[in-house]
C-alpha cells in the first residue's frame, strides 16, 4: 500500500489497512533507554521510527503528548481525564467495544498482562490502564462490568479505568477526532482501527501499537523497561 499524502479521510484509511495505514507497525524495542528519541522519552526509538517521522500519522504516536479529553467511567461514577495520571502513573490506553470477537480482546489482554504483571512484580501503583469503549449504546456499565470480569480484569487494585463516552456523537469525538482511531458501525458491529498508547509520567508517548496487538511480551518488557529506566 503507497503511503497516504498528509491530507487524507482518518477513517477510509484505517479501516481499509486495518490501522496499518502506513504499511508499519511497532513492535518494542528495547535498548539504551531514549538515546537518539524525542527529548522526554525513555525507551529508545521503535525500529520503524525514521518512517513513521515521515507520514502524517492520525494517532499520537512515539515522543508526542497524550490528548486530553474527559470520559465518565461508570464502573468508578466518575468522570476521568485521560491526563490526570501525569506526574505520578504511566499510562495505557486501547479503544475497543464489548462485543468484538475479533481484534478487541487482543488488545484488551494486552493491558490486561501488564496489570497482572504490575500486581505480581509490585508496581500495580505506577500505572493506571484506560481501555474506552466507542458503542456506549451497548456497553452500559452492567455490560462493561460483565466484560470485565470475563476478561479476568483485577479491579480491586485500583488501577483499571474502563471509560465510556456518554453518546455514540461524543464517543466520535473521544475516540475517532481526539485519538484517531477510525471506526464506523453501530448494533454491536463495527470496523475500526486498533491502537495501543503507553505513554510515561510526563505524558509522552513511549509507543503506539497500532496494526493489531503487540506479540505476547512486548508491551509487558516495554512497561517494565519504562519503569526501570524511570
Amino acid at each position: 500500500m503507497t503511503p497516504t499524502p498528509p491530507t487524507y479521510d482518518r477513517r477510509t484509511v484505517l479501516r481499509a489497512a486495518g490501522a496499518t495505514a502506513v504499511g508499519v507497525s511497532i513492535a518494542g524495542c528495547l535498548g539504551v533507554g531514549g538515546d537518539g528519541g524525542p527529548e522526554g522519552t525513555v525507551l529508545e526509538p521503535p525500529e520503524n521510527y525514521e518512517r513513521r517521522k515521515e507520514i502524517d500519522l492520525p494517532f499520537p504516536d512515539y515522543g508526542e503528548e497524550l490528548p486530553e479529553v474527559t470520559v465518565p467511567a461508570p464502573l468508578h461514577d466518575r468522570a476521568v481525564t485521560t491526563t490526570e495520571f501525569v506526574g505520578d502513573r504511566h499510562t495505557m490506553l486501547t479503544f475497543v467495544y464489548t462485543t468484538c470477537t475479533t481484534v478487541c480482546p487482543g488488545l484488551v489482554t494486552a493491558l490486561r498482562r501488564v496489570q497482572a504483571d504490575s500486581i505480581s512484580e509490585g508496581y500495580a501503583e505506577e500505572f493506571a490502564f484506560l481501555p474506552t469503549t466507542f458503542d456506549p449504546e451497548t456497553d452500559t456499565a452492567q455490560t462493561i462490568e460483565e466484560y470485565c470480569n470475563r476478561m479476568g480484569i483485577d479491579r480491586e487494585v485500583g488501577n483499571w479505568y474502563f471509560l465510556r463516552p456518554e453518546t455514540p456523537e461524543r464517543a466520535k469525538e473521544v475516540v475517532e477526532d481526539t485519538f484517531g482511531v477510525a471506526f464506523d458501525g453501530g448494533g454491536g458491529h463495527y470496523e475500526h482501527a486498533s491502537l495501543i498508547l503507553l505513554v510515561n509520567k510526563d505524558g509522552l508517548v513511549e509507543r503506539a501499537y497500532n496494526g493489531g496487538p503487540p506479540d505476547a511480551g512486548t508491551a509487558t518488557d516495554d512497561a517494565r523497561t519504562l519503569l526501570e529506566r524511570w
